[in-house]
């Protein structure tokens, strides 16, 4: 595996750079915020990542460690080749597909090409758990991070998703209900919070 490339550039087109290494030159497929950072003559230092097809060796080249963990991130979803990965990322940073998986933003993902509704909420599903939070750098959310919850709040929570309700639509739910839930003396009841969770989602 090739961890990284330092060379000379001594190409930059519109998806590649061309790193002259030894006296070889070595093409890069990068996305354009990549590519724009890089120069003619300029010696560069890329992380790399390789894909091993039957038919071909292709080098993919990033910015930063970041970007290249979550281009490899990414194609373990289904569906996700390094072709679909590198385009997420053209078209959004790797915070910026944090946020949007983490935020179960549908729209900011079907915006790139190639992305359905369908394939969008299949990437949530399967890399929310995984691809960590803003600002971390991929780093897992740890559970120590993450703030403590009233039990309640994921029993009704849980409740309303299993009925068919969005886990967007869940927490406005929860949140709308919560003010009820402070006023019992004792411990919540979780089945009267979960019919009035079920009340406000029925008026929305």
């Amino acid at each position: 595996m090739i961890a990284f490339v330092r060379g000379t550039v001594a190409d930059v087109t519109l998806s590649s750079v061309v790193l002259e290494v030894g006296g070889v030159g070595l093409e890069l497929h990068c996305t354009p915020n990549t590519l724009a950072t890089l120069h003619v003559g300029s010696t560069s230092t890329l992380p790399t990542s390789m894909v091993v097809r039957e038919e071909s060796l292709t080098l993919f080249g990033f910015l930063d460690d970041d970007e290249k963990s979550v281009f490899e991130l990414l194609q373990t979803a289904s569906g996700v080749g390094p072709k679909l990965a590198q385009a997420m990322l053209a078209v959004l940073t790797p915070d910026e597909l944090r946020r949007a998986v983490a935020g179960e933003d549908v729209k900011a993902l079907t915006a790139v090409p190639g992305i359905g509704q369908k394939g969008a909420q299949r990437i949530i599903l399967e890399l929310k758990d995984r691809i960590g939070f803003p600002g971390a750098a991929g780093a897992p959310r740890s559970p120590l991070a993450v703030p403590q919850q009233d039990p309640w709040r994921g029993q009704v929570h849980a409740g309303l998703v299993g009925l068919g309700w969005s886990a967007k639509e869940a927490d406005r739910a929860v949140e709308a209900v919560a003010p009820t839930a402070g006023d019992t003396a004792g411990e919540p009841d979780v089945a009267a919070l979960l019919r009035a969770a079920l009340r406000t989602l029925s008026k929305a």
